[in-house]
């Protein structure tokens, strides 16, 4: 990593701060890194510290005679091997978006012909906001690579995504990009579902199953290893957040769904919770007691379908995945939801096989138009990181 080098472009706001930590993180570790400030930035960065970190000076002005004689803004967009943008304001990402060339930061990054990391930085309402969702799908479609928003208090006193990334996760994004091969996934984003959905029937009981989450906290963690930017909805289990893995726990079906289209645009979506199908008409105000007339009637309406929705949607994934867990005739039941579901692969499992509903192994079927492989018994680890490589095949 010594004969590597960043450029970084620091835009305004008040996690424009963070960028000295990630560049103290880059210059730790042996990367060079070449500071651009913007104007806003300035007003949250001095010149000065920038500089002293960075070790060189710190570059701001488009029509500089002096910097133009030295280093030419286009020599400039292409003296490195990647160039980050942290943060990422709505007004930077709009300006790239669109091509816009009105200051050295977005002439930069218009000029530039290496890769691009940004790690967007604002409140929540800017990152709600059609016109900054717009530039993200098309920023993301034009190959320019993303680490966060996280989701948190912000210092506007609002609550939500919009939230910088911490420096470690965007240094980790950036040294993923900077070596190349050995992370074919950076870059990526993934949605992962795990674990059961659980529909309250009253503010004591509910419907609900006995995944473990096992199986997609371990997939979760292997497209993380491999450099995708992972978004794991996570429906109610106890197992820990994988390393480098952004959670969102929620408990019914409808949040499950809610969750993943916030998350979206993303390149894979992988289903693997365990949705309940159906919920109670309606949720009792207190405890369901019991009478001598025999057990309540519980009436139950159809929830939505998680994977059909994504296998639809606008800003569909490239790679969707399901999963059926079935108990008879499983691959027949796989080929119908294939077809019936429009997604691209069903991982199918026989979960009347002990030791696999909840437990620590797995036995299962990859099902596409193309046919049917099937692979041996392993632990769910194993599978795990035999599908994520798989799935990186797909973006090859």
């Amino acid at each position: 990593m010594s004969e590597k080098r960043v450029l970084l472009i620091v835009g305004g706001g008040i996690a424009a701060y963070k960028s000295l930590e990630l560049v103290r993180l880059l210059r730790k570790a042996g990367v060079g890194v070449r500071p651009i400030l913007t104007k806003a930035g300035a007003e949250f960065v001095t010149p000065l510290s920038l500089s002293a970190l960075c070790e060189d000076r710190v570059y701001s002005e488009l029509f500089s005679l002096t910097d133009e004689a030295e280093m030419g803004h286009i020599e400039l967009s292409r003296s490195a091997d990647l160039v980050v943008v942290s943060p990422a304001t709505a007004d930077l990402m709009a300006k790239a978006a669109n091509g816009l060339a009105g200051d050295l930061a977005a002439t930069t990054l218009l000029a530039t012909d290496k890769p691009v990391l940004m790690a967007p930085a604002m409140n929540v309402r800017m990152w709600e906001h059609a016109a900054t969702r717009r530039n993200f799908a098309t920023l993301k479609a034009d190959g320019v690579h993303f680490v966060g928003p996280d989701e948190g208090p912000m210092a506007c006193g609002e609550y939500g995504y919009g939230r910088l990334a911490e420096p470690p996760e965007i240094f980790e994004a950036i040294m993923g990009l900077l070596a190349g091969g050995a992370k074919p996934l950076a870059g990526k984003s993934a949605i992962i579902t795990a674990g059961p959905t659980a529909e309250p029937i009253d503010p004591v009981r509910v419907l609900t199953n006995r995944s473990s989450g096992k199986q997609g906290f371990a997939i979760a963690e292997a497209l993380a290893e491999l450099g995708c930017r992972v978004t794991l909805v996570a429906g109610p289990v106890s197992q820990p957040t994988p390393k480098g893995v952004r959670r969102v726990d929620v408990e019914t079906a409808r949040e499950m769904l809610a969750a993943c289209e916030a998350a979206l645009p993303a390149d894979i979506a992988v289903c693997v919770a365990a949705v309940s199908d159906w919920r109670p008409e309606s949720v009792a105000a207190t405890k369901t007691k019991k009478t001598g007339d025999g057990p309540p009637t519980l009436s139950l309406v159809e929830n939505p379908d998680i994977l059909a929705t994504l296998s639809k949607a606008a800003k569909r994934p490239k790679l969707v995945v399901g999963f059926a867990a079935e108990t008879n005739d499983v691959e027949a039941y796989a080929q119908a939801k294939l077809a019936r579901k429009g997604c691209d692969w069903i991982v199918a499992n026989d979960v009347s096989i002990a030791g696999t509903m909840g437990g620590d192994d797995n036995a299962v079927s990859i099902v596409t138009a193309a046919g049917i492989e099937r692979w041996d018994r392993a632990p769910k680890s194993q599978v795990a990181q035999k599908l994520a490589q798989r799935m990186a095949e797909e973006f090859k």
